[in-house]
């Protein structure tokens, strides 16, 4: 949980010291922003390709190796007085990360009984949202009274802890013989519907998301001061999410996948339908924030069970494709913004995650079908069986060697 929180909040960090870095290092504030673009689409590229490297090396040696290089990475960035360095720092800081969230999960599930396991996901998840609500706005009062240097050499200290705690405390095995090492119901079609429509609720969420600040200033008339207090919302909204999806995910698993994204899409669409009102909007901004972390905790979750080969294969599928449709979306809402306004990219936004709701929906038709074709085949073959059960009765009876009927 601790080196959740820790990498979560090395991510975003840049978010709220744009302009300290910007300043200190004189380049423009767009290529600030490339530290954060450029680290998710480094996770999105490499998660699947170093998962598949490190297939073979133990978990304890993988999980130590990845800590170490965010350590060291994090104090390099501390110290860079260039942006290329400190772009570098940040690039090894991404593809760490990209292999710690391909093999963190079957580590940690792993250690307790499968009847559990949803609630050890949704504790990840909820060190996780914490960054947004704890991490980042730490952060970035530490930048603002200290420089940003402060805040960038906090994830050392951090996962300096979660190192010692893993090398010395966790068991070593190998990665093919731990206890989630493969999925607990292996489905390659529920494990496509599943990746895209993670996907696509990811785009979806961030063609809006990207742009919620401005939206909160020129749609709903919020003061700064108050727009400052709604995204701390937004994240007690998130946490709040994945606490209560955790206690329910070992349960329903399936539906509460299906419950986040149809409520991140009745969010999305409400504050373009009525985000002009104030309270409306309020609610709709919970009912989003609330349903962003719960997608991807219970996308993570569904991989552990549908996983048609190896679970950390498929959690850095699952991972490289989220992040993919975070920078995708970004992008749209970039495109969509000058052509139809803020406004815009939050119907845009809604539409592609309906469009996530749409796949679950044809997953489970599909599945309700294949159940319902099998069970047709199983009838049929017991009809099959006991005409032909029958059928030795007449000839044995009979004596005359004649073929039964049909």
């Amino acid at each position: 949980m601790l080196a959740a929180f820790t990498f979560n909040t090395a991510e975003n960090l840049p978010i709220g010291l744009l302009g300290l870095i910007s300043e200190s290092l004189r380049v423009p504030v767009s290529a600030v922003g490339l530290l954060v673009t450029g680290y998710g689409v480094t996770v999105a590229v490499a998660s699947v390709p170093l998962a598949h490297v490190m297939r073979a090396v133990p978990r304890r040696h993988v999980l130590t190796g990845v800590l170490a290089v965010l350590v060291v990475a994090s104090l390099v960035a501390a110290l860079a007085t260039s942006y290329w360095l400190l772009l570098v720092a940040r690039l090894l800081t991404a593809l760490a990360q990209a292999l710690f969230w391909a093999v963190m999960g079957p580590v940690a599930v792993g250690l307790f009984a499968p009847a559990v396991r949803g609630r050890v996901v949704g504790a990840l998840s909820v060190a996780g949202s914490l960054a947004l609500v704890l991490g980042v706005p730490l952060g970035t009062w530490l930048g603002q009274r200290n420089g940003w240097p402060v805040p960038v050499a906090m994830p050392a200290a951090l996962g300096l802890g979660s190192l010692l705690t893993i090398a010395l405390l966790l068991p070593t095995s190998r990665p093919e013989e731990e206890p989630a090492a493969y999925g607990t119901s292996p489905d390659a079609r529920r494990f496509g519907i599943v990746l895209a429509a993670g996907t696509l609720s990811a785009a979806g969420a961030f063609t809006g998301y990207t742009y919620l600040t401005k939206f909160l200033d020129d749609v709903s008339g919020f003061s700064p001061s108050a727009v400052t207090a709604l995204l701390s919302v937004f994240g007690v909204a998130c946490v709040a999410g994945v606490t209560v999806t955790g206690l329910l995910l070992d349960r329903f698993p399936r539906a509460v996948l299906a419950a986040a994204v149809a409520s991140q899409t009745v969010g999305m669409l409400g504050l373009h339908a009525a985000g002009t009102d104030p309270v409306a909007a309020v609610g709709f901004l919970v009912l989003m924030g609330g349903a962003i972390g719960p997608v991807f905790m219970t996308t993570q979750n569904a991989m552990l069970h549908c996983a048609p080969g190896r679970t950390d294969m498929a959690l850095a599928a699952n991972s490289g494709s989220y992040n993919a449709g975070i920078a995708a979306g970004a992008a749209l809402g970039g495109l969509v913004l000058p052509l139809a306004g803020v406004r815009g990219t939050f119907l845009a936004g809604g539409l592609l995650t309906l469009g996530a709701c749409a796949v679950l929906l044809a997953g489970r038709l599909l599945a309700g079908q294949r159940t319902g074709e099998a069970s047709a085949d199983r009838a049929a073959a017991g009809a099959v069986g006991a005409a032909g059960a029958s059928g030795a009765v007449v000839v044995g009876e009979g004596g005359d060697g004649t073929e039964p009927s049909a």
